[in-house]
């Protein structure tokens, strides 16, 4: 064997030594792009509270729990819902909660709270939301009503059905909501009903699902709620379509908008962040900006129009300056 052929044999072990090599960096450079592109890739630790609204609860548990389990595992996102106003509470302390999630916007009492505190409080929003009105699946007769008949029916002027139809039946309406601490109650207080009283029989609940049991269970009965929890239920309640002047509109995913068909029953929903933890607690931080981030993916799957992008991305701009 000649001098130059073994020299060559010497080399392969060589070569695939350095192909190896050069495949291993490449497969590296992969892994820190996907790494990069997925947002921070520090493992944090830690906890984020997060309370309020029941409306929104969903979405926010939905966000919370593809975190914790595809993104930060390390940290514990803790999400409650004692009501808007009930959680403008907690979240508005020494101490408070991280997030407040909000079916209206912070009052200006609630901002003077924290301006006394000291507590710097970004809205962020996360969704649209349509205030739906709902009945008892056996009920064929009040299927379609006017926002002027929605209103009679939830400050007492009408009393019976017969008297919104003489056609119906000659039955008293029972009427169900959600009670003062939700902010969807105070929503169709203060723009449905433009403030009147609601009718001194009416049925207020703490707990969304409560409210579903005793509408699925009364034939007679009507009650309001965001449309998430009738899109959840839909095997037992049913939703009343809303004539705003044009014909009737079913509330949905495709006509709750801000400028839809069912513009008048929408709402935007909030979370409200405490900046000064999320200075303070890099997880919170990236808790809010995998918020803004992600909404939109998980908004149709329970039970919201989403807002637009270029929204989410704004205020995941206006976080990242936070760092």
């Amino acid at each position: 064997m000649n001098f130059k052929k073994i020299a060559f044999l010497l080399l392969i072990p060589m070569l695939f030594v350095l192909l190896a090599a050069c495949g291993s960096d490449d497969a590296n450079g992969e892994s820190d792009n996907e790494s990069e592109s997925t947002g921070n890739s520090e493992e944090l630790e830690g906890s984020v509270a997060i309370d309020g609204s029941g409306t929104v609860y969903p979405l926010m548990a939905r966000l919370a729990e593809e975190y914790m389990i595809n993104e930060q595992p390390g940290v514990s996102v803790e999400v409650s819902r004692a009501g808007t106003s009930a959680g403008f509470e907690k979240f508005l302390a020494e101490n408070g909660t991280d997030f407040n999630d909000a079916s209206r916007v912070i009052k200006e009492e609630e901002q003077a709270k924290a301006d006394e505190l000291g507590i710097d409080v970004k809205e962020l929003k996360v969704a649209l939301d349509g205030l739906t009105i709902v009945t008892h699946p056996n009920n064929d007769w009040a299927t379609e009503l006017t926002p002027e008949q929605v209103t009679g029916i939830f400050t007492g002027e009408y009393t019976n059905w017969s008297d919104i139809d003489s056609s119906w039946p000659d039955e008293p309406i029972q009427t169900y909501g959600p009670n003062e601490n939700h902010g969807t109650y105070e929503f169709f207080y203060e723009n449905i009903l433009e403030e009147q009283d609601l009718v001194d029989t009416i049925d207020l609940q703490q707990d969304y699902s409560t409210l579903v049991t005793l509408i699925s269970q009364d034939e007679n009965a009507i009650g309001f709620f965001g449309f998430g929890y009738y899109d959840s239920n839909k095997e037992t309640i049913q939703a009343v379509n809303i004539d705003f002047g044009d014909g009737p509109v079913e509330p949905s995913l495709d006509t709750i908008a801000e400028d839809g068909d069912y513009a008048d029953f929408t709402r935007p929903v909030f979370t409200y962040l405490n900046v000064g933890n999320a200075e303070e607690k890099p997880q919170v931080l990236d808790y809010a900006i995998y918020i803004m981030n992600n909404v939109n993916t998980f908004a149709g799957e329970t039970g919201f129009a989403p807002i637009p992008e270029e929204e989410a991305q704004g205020l995941v701009e206006e976080l990242e300056a936070l760092k």
